[in-house]
């Protein structure tokens, strides 16, 4: 017997509930060993009017080489965050020095515009990195700057165009997998969160009740459960699924407590029920 193992290189935020502070926690509890490769770190995340952060890009190389000299191994790597476009290369020399399955989230912007911090090299980089992943995870602006497209008026798309999308990414990446996170669609009842599943030609979507606005992190909790229900060897849509109801449980409690949007989702209550 083995415990399985991740890479998880993300930056680390001290409040507000997200990337690594979020992730460990979840992916620990799914009985994964959780081992941060921190790209940054902040104080609280850029959703707050005052924060901290330090660049870890200079520290990266010298961080990593402890890990290849003491010949550790990983089961999986995740990406989320890069603070720099520097670390992007640094990123992909590493998938190359400790082989095993990559999982990206690119975090690059939402609403149909780029984070500030994400220049066009960047961009550049980023696609060029998805010939290592095994599954990306791109909300629907991400996943129309990865595919060099102009993001749909509204953020209003239909699925026929999502597949086209799903597919053109499935082609950049190795394992042909690809979620598009988080597309809002409305029915005669309301609108609902899609979560857009593209398995090598293979489409479901997993719909969920829309729950107030958005919070930070959110991206970081599907994510984190997604991975590591695919470690312990559920397939990808009822992975998806998992991460839809966890998210949606949290959504409701973070509703009940009122909390601020960039407070995140109060997913602690909710670690026990992770298997």
């Amino acid at each position: 017997m083995k415990q399985k193992r991740i890479a998880l290189i993300n930056d680390i935020t001290g409040f507000g509930r997200c990337s690594v502070t979020v992730e460990l926690p979840i992916i620990s509890a799914m009985k994964i060993q959780v081992c941060p490769l921190p790209v940054a770190l902040l104080s609280v995340h850029t959703g707050f009017p005052d924060y901290f952060m330090d660049d870890y890009t200079p520290k990266l190389p010298e961080y990593i080489k402890s890990w290849e000299m003491n010949g550790l191994e990983f089961d999986a790597v995740a990406t989320g965050f890069f603070a720099s476009e520097t670390q992007i290369d640094i990123v992909e020399d590493f998938i190359k020095k400790f082989p095993s399955g990559v999982m990206i989230d690119p975090v690059m912007g939402d609403h149909g515009k780029i984070y500030k911090s994400y220049t066009k090299d960047m961009c550049i980089k980023m696609r060029n990195l998805l010939k290592y992943a095994d599954l990306i995870t791109p909300n629907l602006t991400e996943a129309c700057n990865l595919a060099g497209i102009g993001y749909p008026a509204g953020g209003i798309i239909s699925d026929s165009k999502l597949t086209n999308i799903a597919a053109d990414l499935a082609e950049k990446t190795r394992g042909k997998r690809v979620i598009i996170t988080g597309v809002s669609a409305d029915f005669d009842d309301g609108t609902r969160i899609m979560n857009f599943v593209y398995d090598d030609g293979k489409i479901d979507i997993v719909n969920s009740e829309k729950l107030g606005n958005d919070r930070s992190g959110t991206g970081d909790v599907f994510f984190a459960v997604v991975a590591g229900s695919l470690m312990n060897g559920e397939n990808l849509t009822d992975s998806v699924k998992k991460a839809a109801s966890f998210v949606e449980k949290c959504f409701q409690y973070a509703e009940e407590l009122n909390l601020p949007w960039n407070y995140g989702l109060p997913f602690e209550e909710f670690l026990t029920k992770l298997k």
